[in-house]
């Protein structure tokens, strides 16, 4: 079976990294994921070929497409890309093709999308399938009645299947999208994608940080880094107001995109038990290994924090209701809470920080985080049960 996956990152880079997940679980199948956002540091499974399409990215006040490189203008960027997409189906011709977000999302890509999804329903490309891979919560919109008839027109008309990322008993999408019962193909719950953290890592990474048996670890974090420097620099500022014997370790990840100046100001917060880094490999890893993770409540992050186990603080990102609503429903789960700005000063930071790390170990209640296993199972049976209706 070959799958066409389609993955624009544009602010942060979960999208991306639960697409990578949802890849890597299609083992076996030949997988072809097309990106275009800025370049991420990411090793890929053999089974997956990765095909970059000219980088488009929202600019920081996230009105209009930008390159990011200053090669070209933005027009030119768009066709240059359209006729690479055209190209790869023409040459390709999957058995489907798995969208990401759109056409909930991502309307400034329909220029290329489009396109594509007209050819399939023409059978330009031979027969495919097309699925919308969606996450847990959509964002507002300001013209909602027109957003809305335009996501149910174009599901309606070139799509076969919605996957969507979520446990129900958690986060529903008829909460963020109420017309749903207007959707005529399936619309299907996967549970949430995560990236489970290896084997034994919490035991490896603590050696290999050289943490003590009763040293307490803290990693910060703040997805792509575009936004949430000030969630970090307050995580600095309070970690040297811990009062506790040994010093809590801390690990501080900015994420790839964070402002140079930005970082450059964390970097010089550091100190010997604080270290500040853009990037790491094993993300899943340290939250394994840590006793308490602080970050913003991105769909990834968020998930891969309840596959560590590890007690958390979320601090939503607040232009719109998706990071506070998914932070608000999984604080319910037990050991995990919600902080707000007025919480960033670093002597109330501080006292939350102890009082997290001193509490009595809770073993939350967990939802189905098999999202990524269930989606290569659904797309297999999907792909089967499409071949056997070919003429």
């Amino acid at each position: 079976m070959k799958i066409i996956v389609y993955c624009q990152h544009t602010l942060g880079v979960g999208h991306f990294f639960r697409t990578v997940e949802i890849c890597r679980s299609l083992k076996g199948q030949e997988i072809i994921l097309v990106t275009g956002g800025p370049p991420v540091d990411v090793s890929l499974p053999a089974h997956v070929r990765q095909v970059k399409l000219p980088s488009l990215q929202m600019d920081k006040d996230f009105t209009r497409l930008e390159t990011g490189s200053g090669r070209d203008e933005v027009p030119d960027i768009r066709n240059e890309r359209k006729a690479l997409l055209f190209s790869l189906f023409q040459n390709e011709r999957p058995d489907i093709f798995l969208v990401e977000l759109y056409p909930f999302g991502r309307k400034k890509f329909r220029f290329e999308l489009d396109p594509i999804l007209e050819g399939i329903h023409n059978h330009l490309f031979g027969r495919c399938k097309v699925v919308c891979s969606l996450r847990d919560i959509l964002v507002e919109k300001d013209s909602w009645k027109k957003y809305e008839r335009r996501v149910v027109h174009t599901v309606n008309t070139w799509f076969d299947a919605v996957l969507v990322h979520s446990d129900p008993d958690i986060i529903r999408l008829d909460e963020t999208f109420p017309n749903i019962q207007a959707l005529t193909v399936p619309v299907m719950y996967t549970g949430f994608v995560c990236q489970p953290p290896p084997r034994g890592a919490r035991r490896r990474l603590r050696d290999k940080l050289q943490v003590g048996n009763h040293q307490k670890l803290i990693v910060a974090s703040a997805g792509g880094g575009k936004v949430g420097a000030d969630l970090l620099n307050a995580v600095l500022r309070a970690h040297r107001l811990l009062d506790q014997t040994p010093p809590p370790l801390l690990y501080v990840f900015t994420g790839p995109f964070l402002d140079p100046d930005d970082f450059r100001c964390l970097k010089e917060k550091a100190s010997s038990t604080a270290v500040v880094a853009r990037f790491t490999t094993e993300f899943p890893a340290y939250l394994a290994a840590a006793d308490l993770s602080i970050s913003m409540a991105g769909y990834n992050t968020a998930m891969n924090i309840l596959a560590a186990r590890v007690p958390a603080l979320f601090y939503p990102f607040h232009v719109n209701r998706e990071q506070r609503m998914r932070a608000e429903r999984l604080a319910r789960l037990g050991q995990y809470r919600v902080v707000n700005a007025d919480d960033l000063e670093p002597l109330g930071l501080s006292r939350i920080m102890a009082g997290t790390l001193n509490a009595a170990p809770a073993e939350p209640v967990l939802p189905n985080l098999d999202g990524a296993r269930n989606t290569a199972v659904y797309l297999q049976q999907f792909a089967a049960t499409a071949a056997e209706k070919k003429p």
